[in-house]
């Protein structure tokens, strides 16, 4: 599953954009790094029954930002992705 994937089964999953859960995860104080990812995946866990592989994605982009590293970009692997930037923003308003 792709990173985009991911964040797609996330918004299903929650009903909130990934940039909205990353919005509440910055209130909370989890985008300071020195939060662990661990504390994160419980948040996710406790809050949205999120499990470990959606969590994961979640915390890349809280940690890292929206930019995925190159070797997944149509690798053809299992987290292949067409882009290396990740939409946020919710899937009915990505640009095709």
């Amino acid at each position: 599953m792709s990173f985009q994937a991911y964040l797609d089964a996330i918004e299903d999953k929650t009903g909130l954009t990934p940039r909205q859960l990353v919005d509440i995860a910055a209130q909370k104080g989890f985008d300071d790094p020195s939060v662990k990812a661990g504390v994160i995946l419980e948040w996710l866990k406790s809050d949205y029954d999120l499990g470990r592989g959606h969590g994961m994605a979640l915390v890349h982009v809280i940690k890292n930002g929206t930019k995925i590293d190159s070797k997944h970009v149509g690798s053809g692997g299992s987290h292949s992705d067409a882009s290396d930037t990740l939409w946020l923003d919710g899937k009915a308003s990505r640009p095709a």
